[in-house]
């Protein structure tokens, strides 16, 4: 048993450090979030005056944010962002699975493979991006790389495509939303029907079939974001940030996967095989559940990464790229540029907003005692 004494030396010992954390953690969080409630910046006075005045205006930046005319190239970011997450987790997952499969095969000069796919991760994203932007340029790089072999080169525009496609029009973002709620609630429904979970499935069914008769009555017609129509889509300037963020972080998802597939009991493989599995069967339905508690974990580490994503695409792109931007330039150029702090720091708070909402939940289930699961 603990004495008092001993708990009294252990908060003593820890107490610095939580203050330090409160302050420049906590603490500045809470003041950018203030900060977005006001109109530092696109007030009347300047907004780097020594004791600028400001006032208070709720969710005003936040609204212009989403629905004000001057604002589309932020909306056009967080359809960026989407993609980009999208894109980039699904390719380092694929090819992290594909390395560490082929990896697992205990194939001679292991080791060294295993160093060569882990390098890029040692880099930075800076470093990344300047060697990108070079493999990248429309007139040599990538696009050479045919010409040696007698081919024509490449015609692909990288990062100054302005190209797009998936288009939709961000002025029925309601009804999206909602179709995108009820398809959510009937897939729910449809897995816990297949396992005779009724009464959950109900309860995910009836929801979604009020938004399926609210959305063919035509319920959502009425509810625009915009009173104009606003297209916006996946620019295809984006493939080369996607391509840049796989190659590095593909190598530490097949580490991931790597140490999955090693804890993996021979055993179990060896039990499957005697019931007359093929290796493929082995694969798809031994050792792939397996590692699902790896794919969560990855997926959230780069899920993370992807939707703060800065200084790739600034070193690879620029910030004045529109085409390749997404929310952290503009946040960046929202307030070093043009000193709206206000509008800057609703940027962030947004950013701040989206990451939580993926972290916060993996860790309360990570941190969660075994026996309370």
């Amino acid at each position: 048993m603990r004495s008092r004494r001993d708990r009294l030396i252990a908060v003593l010992v820890i107490l610095p450090s939580l203050m330090l954390l409160g302050i420049f953690v906590y603490g500045f969080i809470g003041q950018t979030l203030y900060v977005s409630t006001t109109d530092w910046g696109s007030g009347a006075n300047a907004a780097l005056a020594l004791n600028p005045e400001t006032h208070s205006v709720g969710l005003g930046n936040y609204r212009e944010l989403f629905t004000g005319f001057l604002d589309i190239r932020f909306r056009q970011d967080m359809v960026n962002m989407l993609f980009f997450t999208l894109l980039f987790v699904v390719a380092s997952l694929l090819l992290g699975l594909l390395l560490a499969t082929l990896i697992d095969q205990r194939i001679k000069g292991e080791a060294l493979f295993r160093t060569i796919f882990l390098f890029p991760m040692s880099l930075s994203f800076i470093v990344t991006g300047t060697i990108w932007r070079w493999l990248l340029q429309p007139s040599g790089g990538v696009n050479a790389l045919p010409a040696l072999i007698g081919l024509p080169a490449g015609r692909f525009l990288w990062l100054s495509d302005r190209s797009q496609t998936l288009a939709f029009n961000y002025q029925k973002l309601p009804y999206y939303l909602v179709v995108g709620a009820m398809v959510v609630l009937a897939a729910g429904a449809i897995f816990y029907l297949a396992r005779r979970r009724y009464r959950t499935a109900g309860f995910l069914a009836i929801p979604a079939a009020v938004l399926l008769a609210w959305v063919a009555a035509g319920g959502t017609a009425s509810y625009n974001v915009l009173a104009y129509p606003e297209p916006h889509g996946l620019n295809f300037a984006l493939l080369g940030i996607v391509l840049a963020a796989t190659w590095q972080m593909s190598g530490y998802t097949m580490a991931l996967y790597l140490a999955g597939l090693r804890t993996i009991p021979d055993e179990l493989r060896e039990a499957a095989r005697v019931d007359g599995a093929s290796r493929f069967q082995v694969y798809r339905h031994v050792e792939l559940p397996l590692l699902m508690p790896v794919t969560w974990s990855a997926i959230i580490i780069l899920g993370h990464i992807s939707l703060k994503i800065f200084d790739l695409v600034f070193a690879m792109a620029g910030p004045d790229n529109a085409p390749t931007s997404v929310p952290a330039i503009s946040m960046y150029l929202t307030t070093f540029r043009g000193n709206q702090f206000a509008k800057g720091a609703s940027v962030a708070a947004i950013l701040l907003i989206m990451v939580s909402l993926l972290i916060i939940p993996y860790m309360v289930t990570s941190l969660r005692p075994r026996s309370a699961k």
